[in-house]
């Protein structure tokens, strides 16, 4: 994908303009390129990047900082959907999602509560270690998953489960469970679950 990665120098900044489209692996090719150009016309090596656009997931962010302080060394920010809410779940979760009978819950479950849903459930707040919601559709939760979620309950596998913070053991969609090992795999910011390939994804 040519042109995936824009630079422009700014006064106080310089921001790195990534196409929603690209892929990791263009990314990094990208900014191989870009970077060494960057370097020649770097003047303050003081002056902090600021890496937008295309919204990415914490090993990406990991790789692209990584690249780039190993190039140039300074402060690399990332100016990603950091808040909960409305407006950032949309941006995030621009998927193709079957519409159905939706149920709204708000505030947080607590430890030991546990919801049931016929079609989708929105909760306006946490679902705290120990509480369970458990939905035949979609689950959609705007704050921190940090208890069981089980979407598609009653086998629908195209059902999604999406979360302002993802911070659980456990996640279940249809009949298809994913265990989460916290020592290997981060909390999951802004993340999106779904099945692909008859295994648990999260975006």
């Amino acid at each position: 994908m040519k042109n995936c990665v824009s630079i422009n120098l700014k006064k106080n900044e310089i921001v790195i303009k990534i196409s929603d489209k690209a892929e990791q692996i263009e990314i990094i090719e990208a900014l191989k390129k870009k970077l060494t150009e960057l370097k020649k016309l770097y003047k303050d090596e003081k002056t902090p990047i600021m890496v937008t656009g295309k919204i990415l997931k914490n090993k990406e962010i990991d790789e692209i900082q990584e690249l780039i302080k190993s190039k140039i060394d300074v402060e690399v920010d990332f100016d990603m959907p950091k808040g909960l809410g409305l407006h950032s779940i949309k941006k995030t979760f621009e998927k193709e999602i079957a519409v159905s009978e939706t149920k709204f819950h708000r505030g947080s479950l607590r430890s030991g509560q546990k919801m049931e849903a016929e079609g989708s459930v929105v909760i306006i707040g946490d679902v705290n270690s120990g509480a369970e919601v458990m939905a035949s559709d979609n689950i959609i939760v705007l704050g921190a998953l940090r208890g069981l979620a089980h979407a598609g309950a009653k086998g629908n596998k195209q059902a999604i489960i999406a979360a302002g913070l993802v911070d659980t053991v456990q996640i279940r969609i249809a009949n298809v469970v994913k265990e989460i090992d916290r020592d290997e795999e981060p909390m999951h910011k802004q993340a999106y679950v779904s099945i692909h390939n008859d295994k648990i994804v999260i975006e």
